[in-house]
């Protein structure tokens, strides 16, 4: 990835509480009383691994956003 991650956001009205993200990045993303996901750290892992915890899931509930406030995931 070429630009750095700035902002990472959940949209929990997409969110289905799957938790692949929770797997893959724990210290970025936890489940609430919801059973959504929120975002506890966003810098609680590298670049590649948020992408990789967004890329993971299943309805593309998170969008990730450069320094510039440009969409770069999804």
């Amino acid at each position: 990835m070429e630009k750095k991650i700035a902002k990472v956001v959940v949209d929990r009205e997409l969110c289905i509480g799957a938790a692949p993200c929770v797997v893959v990045a724990p210290k970025v993303f936890q489940l609430d009383n919801e059973n959504k996901a929120v975002v506890v750290d966003q810098h609680g892992a590298d670049d590649d691994t948020i992408l990789l915890a967004a890329q993971s899931c299943p309805v593309q509930a998170i969008s990730l956003f450069d320094e510039e406030g440009n969409q770069i995931y999804p």
